[in-house]
């Protein structure tokens, strides 16, 4: 996968964790929650959707050659999240707090750091065809 395609699959788990975690800020408070709470108010089919948003991000981060420990890591805040969710209102609050697309986020940019900074270091506005640019000049 060229670099242009790479950062345009970083963009898009960027964008997703944050429109699952902290997408919107509560006002008077300033606590920023995401989308994945609110769907997890759904019984039962609330955190299987959560869930499954959570594995896709997994998945495309799959394609930037993760270590295991750190798959693992990804996959361990996706399932605590996803356990202690199924609890009626408290996995709810759990999930507002612990935020783990946001954590798996981190891990996946702190891997990129190392192996792939010029990728990493792109903000996630810049729009794929300014990407192109920034890897072919």
């Amino acid at each position: 996968m060229d670099a242009a395609k790479r950062l345009a699959t970083l963009n898009r788990i960027r964008k997703l964790s944050r429109l699952m975690d902290t997408s919107i800020r509560i006002p008077g408070i300033g606590f920023r929650i995401g989308i994945d709470p609110i769907i997890g108010l759904v019984p039962g089919a609330g955190d299987l959707i959560s869930t499954g948003f959570s594995a896709y991000i997994i998945f495309l981060a799959t394609r930037f050659g993760l270590p295991r420990q750190d798959l693992a890591k990804m996959i361990f805040n996706v399932g605590l999240e996803t356990v202690v969710g199924t609890v009626p209102l408290v996995g709810d609050l759990f999930d507002a707090f612990y935020k783990s697309n946001i954590r798996n986020l981190a891990i996946l940019e702190q891997h990129l750091t190392v192996v792939e900074p010029e990728i990493a270091e792109v903000p996630v506005e810049v729009s794929p065809l300014k990407a192109k640019e920034l890897f072919h000049s």
